[in-house]
């Protein structure tokens, strides 16, 4: 199989970013299945925090991100992880950060609410972010079957806490998807150096597809999408602009890497320990 990641820079215009993916997914060539990973709010970004919630409630009464989603994997017979979409909560005025995945028959393997939002300070144009306005909080962590493989879902900000991809990681994630909006200032400092260190200390494929460029409410995100090893090895990278990139996902590598070094089983707090005698 093949992990690729697709670097947007998405709009307010549901259409035109639908479009986009379409031009990306249609380079691929035919002769191996893959698995395509969106970056973070995909569909929508750039507008007001609002807009966001205004978009889970519109799509709430006929699911047509989702149905629109499904029917591209199928037409690209893909195994197609839509990055976030906005579903709408049963909380009033709120909705979740969604990564939805499908399968190349068009149906829905799985999601996974973002458990971490983004309520911090960053020196930049914007100088604060509060994703906890409009957005709730997952509660549970999800890893989804693509073919013979294991998924691991995480989004962006979920990054930074590398307690949830261990629990992903010993639910029997092989891949981790991360797509994300990292900001300019956050990517320039943090993205590749946190990427790297949780696939090395999970020793896991990561799919990091970014949202990349200047945005319509003047946002700025890094991109730098990239495709990183079990050893953290870069396997292939987009540093700026619009792009696809696929690297080949290879079981026996991430066997051999397990099988030499074993952290898994080395692990001593995977008992819980939380002193030594």
């Amino acid at each position: 199989m093949q992990l690729c990641a697709i670097q947007m820079c998405s709009n307010t215009s549901v259409a035109d970013n639908f479009s986009e993916i379409e031009k990306q997914l249609g380079t691929l060539s035919q002769d191996k299945q893959q698995l395509v990973v969106l970056p973070e709010c995909c569909l929508f970004f750039g507008g007001k925090d609002k807009a966001q919630l205004s978009l889970a409630e519109e799509d709430a009464k006929n699911q047509d991100l989702k149905t629109q989603l499904a029917a591209m994997a199928k037409r690209f017979n893909v195994f197609l992880v839509a990055g976030s979409i906005p579903v709408l909560s049963k909380i009033v005025g709120k909705f979740t950060n969604t990564s939805v995945v499908f399968s190349p028959e068009g149906h829905e393997l799985g999601s996974y609410d973002k458990l971490h939002l983004f309520d911090v300070a960053v020196e930049d144009n914007e100088k604060s972010y509060c994703e906890s306005r409009y957005a709730l909080a997952g509660d549970h962590v999800s890893v989804v079957d693509v073919g013979a493989s294991k998924l691991g879902l995480s989004i962006c900000y979920d990054l930074r806490f590398p307690e949830l991809f261990r629990q992903l990681t010993q639910q029997g994630a092989t891949i981790i998807s991360v797509p994300s909006a990292f900001t300019r200032v956050t990517g320039a400092a943090h993205w590749l150096t946190l990427l790297q260190a949780r696939a090395i200390e999970n020793q896991v494929y990561i799919i990091a597809a970014g949202q990349e460029g200047v945005h319509l409410n003047g946002r700025e995100t890094w991109g730098q999408s990239v495709i990183v090893s079990p050893w953290g090895d870069i396997l292939a990278q987009l540093d700026t602009g619009k792009g696809i990139i696929c690297a080949d996902y290879n079981e026996q590598e991430l066997l051999k890497v397990r099988t030499a070094m074993p952290v898994a089983v080395h692990n001593r707090f995977n008992n819980k320990l939380s002193s030594y005698e």
